[in-house]
């Protein structure tokens, strides 16, 4: 039987580092996607000292060279890809206070911390998933997972009552995941025909980097749904969005 092959951009650290540990506990082999060559070979050094099978390959998905590089890298080592996460992202807060969202007000917002998100958050998914389509295409049963995030839903923001009543409005990340939710929808409607299932998934407030670790979750939790859509059967949903207890609202 032919191993599987899962690209997890952002893999070195955080939800992507513990999904590709959880697909090398499945037996499939990992490409770790990082920005940071060194980094990305550190991830998959200590997979394949736990015994799993792993690969590094740089890509930055703000940088059009290095997708189109990173997709030819893996179409000459494995000639497919069975799964692809989206998972590299970024909040737009500044690293030593990843909670602080003043450049994020909507009516004072820094337009250069916006582009920055999106750039990351909507544009990346869209380039890395347009780059690897043609080796998901070879696939017997393609997946792509894109990380969303429980604040992308417009009917829990915008409840007044509701569990983000109380955070500050915030016009970059909620708003980038809440695109990336749109994408997965409009991916889902093309790949349908070609059995790709295409779903968003939300991992819940996980203690990572991009939360200074205030997380009540581990990123091993929030990993655990993304595992769960790209192991779908060929008859489980597309064009979604989930968590851990099955979709969530749009």
């Amino acid at each position: 039987m032919t191993t599987k092959i899962a690209l997890v951009t952002g893999a070195n650290k955080g939800i992507g580092r513990a999904a590709a540990e959880q697909f090398a506990e499945l037996g499939w082999t990992v490409v770790i996607a990082a920005r940071s060559a060194e980094r990305g070979e550190e991830a998959a050094a200590a997979l394949r000292a736990a015994g799993g099978d792993a690969y590094a390959v740089r890509l930055d998905v703000t940088d059009p060279a290095s997708v189109t590089a990173a997709a030819a890298e893996v179409a000459d080592r494995f000639g497919h890809l069975d799964v692809l996460v989206n998972n590299a992202g970024i909040s737009g807060a500044a690293a030593d206070s990843p909670m602080d969202v003043r450049d994020q007000i909507p009516s004072v917002a820094d337009m250069d911390v916006v582009r920055a998100v999106f750039e990351t958050n909507v544009f990346g998914v869209i380039a890395v998933t347009n780059a690897f389509l043609p080796l998901l295409r070879r696939s017997a049963a393609g997946r792509v997972v894109n990380l969303s995030s429980d604040a992308a839903s417009l009917s829990w923001t915008s409840d007044q009552g509701g569990k983000f009543a109380a955070m500050p409005p915030a016009i970059a990340y909620a708003p980038s995941k809440t695109a990336v939710n749109a994408l997965t929808v409009q991916y889902a409607h093309e790949l349908r025909e070609a059995g790709i299932l295409v779903n968003a998934a939300a991992p819940g407030f996980c203690a990572t980097d991009i939360n200074a670790h205030l997380g009540h979750r581990t990123a091993a939790e929030g990993a655990a749904v993304v595992v769960r859509l790209a192991t779908l059967d060929a008859d489980g949903p597309t064009g979604g969005f989930f968590g851990d207890d099955g979709p969530l609202p749009w």
